[in-house]
């Protein structure tokens, strides 16, 4: 998984921040923007549409901080409900055509910190074509790589 994330950093990312098991950290002075990503857990033998990942961003410029988005494996539905769930906690997401976000900066925080405590979160929708379907990931590392995503942007 790792290996998978240096080799998408480059179209992502200028400078590796560092990598702590599935989760990276990157910065990219010339936005600026910071952030940790993941990809989700692999399901063998299932054909995803997109690659789905999961970041938390930080963009001084914008004042925004923690700032989560979800690229999800397939495109949405009509009216599709995207709903994460971090350890005993569940957010309903806004949703696009394949990607959703937290519904202001509160969620992003409260994410965040369920984030912090967790294990593995998931994320659920319902794809165009009625099927539901779900997004996973590992959460070891993600504290670390969002800390330093965090840090890599505080001197902008």
């Amino acid at each position: 998984m790792a290996a998978a994330l240096l080799a998408a950093a480059p179209a992502m990312a200028r400078d590796s921040l560092g990598i702590w098991n599935t989760w990276g950290a990157f910065a990219d002075a010339g936005v600026p923007r910071c952030y940790a990503i993941a990809m989700a857990d692999k399901i063998e033998g299932r054909s995803d549409e997109f690659q789905p990942y999961f970041t938390v961003g930080t963009w001084p410029r914008r004042g925004a901080r923690g700032e989560v988005h979800v690229r999800l494996s397939r495109r949405l539905g009509p009216g599709s409900a995207v709903t994460l769930a971090v350890g005993g906690e569940r957010f309903q997401l806004i949703a696009g055509a394949a990607d959703a976000w937290a519904q202001d900066r509160r969620m992003d925080a409260a994410i965040v910190a369920a984030m912090r405590s967790a294990t593995s979160m998931t994320v659920t929708a319902r794809a165009n074509g009625g099927r539901v379907f779900s997004d996973s990931y590992a959460l070891a590392g993600s504290a670390s790589a969002m800390d330093a995503a965090m840090l890599g942007c505080a001197q902008n």
